[in-house]
């Protein structure tokens, strides 16, 4: 949770801070793409988005992922999986991961939850008028957790 979140509240490149997740994802276990997803269902919480004032799905990942990297049918896939999920999860639905990721026949699910959490948290800060960084703050201070030191207020 520290690593994404300090990573993305000083605006690092996608695949720095999945380099540091990497090594934490046990194989063939949906950790930490869990808790990516929880955090990414909070960003969408912080955007104060409703059904009355939703997030766009069509364009997010152009939008706010402009340096995801999905590129096949597949890879697109999982992707859009996990943005749905993390929504699922905001709205008290069980998105039923072990269903999914058992057919993807690759151990990533992390990975692309933490693609969703940097979309969300995007948009969240794209909707309140309010840094990438100052969005990860509240997420940290939401689950007890300290940015480092070098992360912008």
């Amino acid at each position: 949770m520290e690593i994404a979140l300090n990573g993305l509240a000083r605006s690092d490149e996608l695949g720095e801070i999945a380099a540091r997740l990497a090594p934490l994802h046990p194989r063939h276990d949906t950790f930490p793409g869990e808790v990516l997803l929880d955090l990414a269902a909070d960003a969408i919480a912080v955007s104060s988005a409703s059904r009355q004032s939703p997030i766009l799905f069509e364009g997010i990942r152009e939008h706010y992922l402009p340096d995801g990297t999905a590129q096949t049918k597949a890879e697109h896939h999982k992707s859009k999986f996990a943005l749905r999920a993390a929504a699922m999860l905001h709205g008290g639905v069980d998105p039923g991961l072990l269903d999914e990721v058992q057919w993807w026949q690759t151990d990533d699910l992390w990975y692309w939850s933490l693609e969703a959490l940097v979309a969300y948290a995007r948009a969240a800060a794209d909707r309140t008028g309010q840094p990438v960084a100052s969005t990860c703050r509240r997420l940290a201070d939401n689950r007890g957790v300290t940015l480092a030191d070098d992360v912008a207020p």
